[in-house]
């Protein structure tokens, strides 16, 4: 199998070094515009099937050259920014592609042309999106009457390296951080389908605490549209399983204190969408404040990071009422360095792209993680990377 791996940073070094040590990977073309750094990287690791080349994904000539030398699958961890440039190239040269984003509109409006093209695009298969989608399909099996629906993600250092007053560090980009901190979130309450505002997720109204076994108590901030993913799950609106939900949400988790110092940011107007002037120059806000920012809230090479998933729901089993939960925690590899957000979300890409490109996945068209990744298939690669999924069941007596 041929990867072309399109992005080697923070995430993408995990990838290659998982598809660098994966049985059938003949051939990685790892393509980056800080091409020097990849190849030290390459020389240092001593991989032995990975070539390098220079990318500028401003560039579309250059996406396409890349795309031309015909990979089997695509892996795409660049800046969300470049995503819809590298699915269209990749549509167009006819190749599988894989990547860690929710699906844009543009994917969705040529979903079709990916089907008639006969390749598989697999996009929101990473940690968050990604692993919580494919556990949300398993939790379901076996429940009627579903309630509830409740689903998780955290990225946070561990309890010993909160040395700062956001209680956080960087293990991703921080302006993304920022920009998930400025999303409108959708979620169903009380029955009613309720909307957040983007400048209303931090207000104490719509927090509130979750126990992780092992980790502690955590606060939960609203994280996007989560009613969207009901008709995934084949629950469609309007239908009986629809009305029997009465709570459905998606969440990021933080320790305690993170989002009342958010929220007093997001009041003096920090992360609003519009840009600021000072000298004739326009700022973007979230840019200035990640640049500040960033620097100083760093994971350190002894310190941990953890990568957190909770799925929770509550239905109808065997006829009682009954709470399912599953629960993944991985923590940072001191030894090879990779961070927990690094392993859960590269070494998924890589497992997608060799489900993809070795034949165990070979439905063709726009793919989710929900319907079309069996769970027992990426559990079984996530213990072999000692990423471990685990779940319990109990009966409620109200």
């Amino acid at each position: 199998m041929r990867v072309l791996l399109l992005g080697v940073g923070l995430q993408g070094i995990a990838t290659l070094h998982d598809l660098a040590n994966s049985k059938g990977v003949n051939e990685i073309i790892a393509a980056d515009i800080e091409i020097e750094n990849v190849k030290k990287l390459v020389a240092r690791k001593q991989y032995t099937n990975v070539s390098c080349e220079f990318l500028n994904a401003n560039k579309q000539e250059n996406i396409d050259q890349l795309m031309a030398q015909k990979p089997d699958v695509v892996i795409d961890l660049l800046p969300v920014t470049f995503m819809d440039k590298i699915t269209k190239s990749a549509i167009d040269h006819g190749l599988n592609l894989v990547n860690t984003f929710y699906t844009s509109p543009y994917l969705r409006k040529n979903a079709e042309k990916v089907k008639e093209k006969g390749i598989t695009i697999l996009p929101e298969f990473g940690f968050d999106p990604g692993i919580d989608l494919v556990i949300l399909e398993e939790a379901r099996k076996g429940l009627e009457d579903i309630e509830l629906i409740n689903s998780y993600g955290a990225g946070i250092p561990e309890a010993i390296a909160c040395n700062n007053p956001l209680n956080y560090k960087v293990t991703w980009t921080f302006e993304g951080v920022l920009r998930s901190y400025f999303r409108k979130g959708i979620l169903i309450k009380n029955g009613k389908i309720v909307e957040i505002e983007e400048n209303k997720m931090f207000h104490p109204n719509n927090i509130h605490e979750v126990i992780i076994k092992g980790v502690g108590k955590l606060e939960a901030i609203p994280n996007g549209d989560a009613v969207k993913y009901l008709e995934l799950i084949g629950i469609k609106k309007g239908s009986k399983e629809y009305k029997m939900i009465k709570e459905m949400g998606r969440y990021s988790m933080r320790w305690p204190g993170h989002s009342s110092l958010w929220k007093t940011l997001v009041d003096l107007h920090f992360l609003d969408n519009e840009p600021i002037t000072i000298n004739n120059n326009e700022i973007n806000r979230r840019k200035f404040i990640s640049k500040i920012i960033e620097p100083h809230i760093q994971l350190q090479p002894h310190e941990r990071d953890l990568a957190i998933i909770r799925v929770e729901l509550i239905g109808e089993k065997e006829g009682k009422r009954t709470r399912v939960i599953y629960d993944m925690v991985d923590k940072r590899d001191l030894k090879t360095g990779f961070t927990a957000m690094s392993r859960t979300v590269g070494f998924t890409a890589s497992i997608g792209a060799q489900l993809v490109g070795l034949g165990k996945i070979t439905k063709k068209g726009l793919l989710s993680p929900v319907n079309d990744i069996p769970f027992n298939i990426l559990n079984d690669e996530l213990k072999k990377r000692n990423i471990i999924i685990n779940s319990s069941t109990e009966i409620l007596t109200s």
